[in-house]
């Protein structure tokens, strides 16, 4: 008697310990996953702080010196989706392995880069990367976390570009403005090191990860709804770049404040980015469309509080963590959305929503840009991001809630 229940303690102390084990593993390989898109992130964001220095060092104007930044909005919004079909039958493992290896190849050509058109090649190569590996390490985490948890798993990947706006980015300009703008990339190319090292040993070996054929990928982009998420997407999302791009301007002009409180109002944009995220990834699991609307109905009371007292550091701070917050909130099911819509494809929707993201920097900036042009004041820059979720959010209603309900489809399981 007492042998079998000692027997059966055993039994359940292996079991317990199996359970601890896999539950490491899976710990592990999202720690793997973020550590990617914080590099990622922290190059992307880095870029914009130190475009000033890359202007003088390569004596270009400033306006110039940014067709770096385009260069590499280009390679996420049509790179990323190339990249994606053409190495469709990839696992995803063997894919990510290789953006990485492709990421770091395209820092150290930037940190080499000894004039403006050899730096805008190298920024184009690293964007290819972006998207692709986002949708991939979305596929990947979904597998880990098992059935259901798709939005969770995107916003696990995500979290690590959240958490550069807040850390890696302020750091990586720091150290562009102390030793030099090449410096940046050096460091972001060290971090997508120590990531793809993660990679390798955390992210499993398995077929379950294997990709699909070239024809199943460019099947998903002949269905109408997917290319209406997109729309919807980069209309929507375009407030928070309309906003983030300007906050210089925000604290300086609009509110008078010493130019100190830039970085913490970045900070503070990016932590409510990160709440967002967090927040967003939870609603997409549970409703279907609850993220979405959410986010972009709370962005436009953010955006008028803005436009309308956005002059008083008090008010300002906390509407730029709400917009931040609410933007965010709704990109997790997005991804659902057009995972949804094409199934079959989860690595290219992935993808094609960074690219809708990108899409949305470059309406968010230049909506911004026409607003200030037009003498409207610093202020009104949410006011051209408000038009533009607005279009989103009416865009959604129009057409998302009357189509075909999506299909709904099981992630592969979680890694054991």
């Amino acid at each position: 008697m007492h042998e079998h229940a000692y027997k059966a303690q055993c039994d359940l102390e292996e079991r317990r310990h199996q359970a601890q084990a896999a539950e490491r593993r899976v710990a592990l390989t999202l720690f793997a996953l973020a550590l990617g898109t914080f590099a990622i992130g922290t190059g992307e964001f880095g870029s914009n702080g130190v475009v000033q220095l890359i202007a003088t060092d390569l004596d270009v104007s400033v306006p110039t010196a940014t067709n770096a930044v385009t260069a590499y909005a280009l390679g996420v919004v049509v790179g990323s989706p190339v990249l994606t079909i053409v190495a469709a039958r990839l696992n995803r493992r063997t894919l990510l392995l290789f953006l990485v290896g492709l990421f770091l190849v395209g820092n150290i050509l930037s940190a080499l880069a000894s004039d403006l058109g050899l730096l805008a090649i190298a920024r184009f190569v690293t964007g290819t990367v972006q998207g692709a590996y986002f949708g991939a390490g979305a596929v990947v985490a979904a597998y880990a976390y098992g059935p259901g948890k798709g939005g969770k798993a995107f916003a696990t990947v995500m979290a690590g570009l959240t958490v550069a706006t807040i850390f890696g980015s302020p750091l990586g300009t720091f150290i562009g403005q102390r030793v030099g703008w090449q410096a940046l990339y050096l460091v972001v190319a060290a971090t997508g090191l120590v990531a793809g090292v993660a990679i390798w040993f955390f992210v499993p070996r398995t077929p379950a990860l294997d990709g699909g054929s070239v024809t199943t990928e460019l099947g998903a982009l002949r269905r109408p709804m997917v290319w209406v998420t997109t729309a919807i997407a980069a209309l929507g999302i375009s407030s928070i770049f309309a906003v983030y791009t300007f906050i210089g301007p925000y604290i300086t002009d609009a509110v008078g404040a010493d130019e100190s409180w830039i970085p913490v109002a970045l900070a503070v944009f990016g932590l409510g980015m990160a709440v967002g995220n967090w927040v967003g990834g939870r609603l997409a699991d549970q409703y279907e469309h609850r993220g979405l609307v959410t986010g972009y109905a709370g962005v436009l009371v953010f955006l008028v509080v803005i436009g309308l007292r956005g002059d008083q550091l008090a008010v300002l701070l906390p509407c730029l963590f709400g917009v931040g917050a609410t933007t965010m909130m709704a990109i997790p099911t997005i991804q659902v959305l057009l995972t949804r819509y094409a199934p079959e494809a989860p690595t290219l929707m992935g993808a094609v929503n960074l690219a809708a993201l990108n899409l949305a920097n470059a309406l968010g900036a230049v909506g911004g840009a026409l607003a200030l042009g037009a003498g409207w004041g610093t202020l009104s820059t949410a006011w051209a991001g408000l038009a533009l979720t607005a279009a989103g959010l009416l865009l959604f209603a129009v057409t998302v809630p009357r189509a075909a309900p999506p299909a709904m489809t099981e992630p592969t399981p979680a890694v054991a």
